[in-house]
């Protein structure tokens, strides 16, 4: 580990938390650097300092571990919790390394929950300019209109700010349920939840069913596997080709910007497809009776 790291990267890297977590424990005043409480922006030589946290000294990760976990409905995704829930850790109490979760599903939600004690590839799958799909299955209730489903795939106003445009599609329909198969490009906190509540949807059960080219399977809930040197590649390479899509759209709408065209963007920055263009995501009613 390089000398002289900021404190959250070096807390990721040993194990201990994703970066913005590692954040917050500092923020919170909970970590301590050769003693002292720790502050945001400080750096660490790893080698030298002696960094706890909790009154916890943090060693270095022995190996890296990756992991996916099919979280059962009832648990928070969080390694401690003040309020005596259920946290994902239990379930994984057995790893000798120190692992947590990239990412995170809320506590009504299940399925699958990458975790690692690899500070870098959290940091890859979790960075706002790194999009990699995730796919849900989501049954809503009482039912589901065509129009509804347009605008949960061409992109809704929540807290402000547009969604992304996301791929929907009818997996089976019942009266009074409809199942959807719904893939995210965005990792906004509840935004499944919060685009059907906007819609008047109740969402009876969500459940994430893969990331990228992963996919949950036959996993039973509340078990967890490790992934193969493949699936940690493939993964890292879906973030790195979502990184680099999404800093060639940036430079792509500043340059429009430049030449006096801003707010005339492609999709999918506003959810539309540009003249002879197939929307990447989009509403397929494949399903419906």
């Amino acid at each position: 580990m390089a000398k002289d790291v900021r404190l959250q990267k070096m807390l990721a890297d040993c194990g201990v938390a994703s970066r913005r977590k590692a954040e917050e424990l500092i923020a919170a005043g909970k970590v301590q650097v050769n003693g002292q409480t720790a502050h945001i922006g400080d750096k660490v030589d790893p080698a030298h300092d002696q960094v706890a946290v909790e009154g916890r000294p943090v060693k270095p990760a022995r190996e890296k571990v990756y992991l996916m976990l099919h979280k059962p409905r009832g648990f928070i995704t969080t390694m401690s919790d003040e309020m005596d829930r259920k946290c994902v850790a239990e379930l994984v109490a057995d790893i000798p390394e120190r692992v947590y979760p990239v990412g995170r599903l809320d506590r009504d939600s299940e399925g699958l929950l990458l975790m690692t004690n690899d500070g870098e590839f959290a940091n890859a799958m979790t960075h706002p300019s790194r999009h990699v799909p995730k796919v849900y299955r989501v049954t809503v209730r009482p039912g589901v209109t065509e129009d509804q489903l347009v605008q949960m795939s061409v992109g809704m106003v929540i807290d402000g700010r547009k969604t992304a445009p996301a791929g929907v599609k009818v997996l089976e329909e019942k009266p009074g349920r409809v199942v959807l198969e719904i893939t995210l490009h965005e990792g906004r906190n509840r935004q499944i939840r919060n685009m059907c509540a906007q819609l008047g949807l109740e969402v009876a059960r969500l459940k994430r069913v893969a990331v990228g080219s992963l996919r949950l399977g036959m996993l039973q809930p509340g078990q967890y596997r490790e992934l193969t040197k493949e699936e940690v590649r493939s993964l890292t390479a879906a973030a790195a080709k979502a990184g680099r899509q999404s800093r060639g759209e940036a430079e792509r709408q500043a340059a429009q910007a430049r030449k006096g065209g801003a707010g005339r963007a492609d999709y999918p920055s506003h959810g539309r497809p540009a003249a002879g263009k197939r929307a990447a995501g989009g509403y397929s009613g494949k399903g419906r009776r």
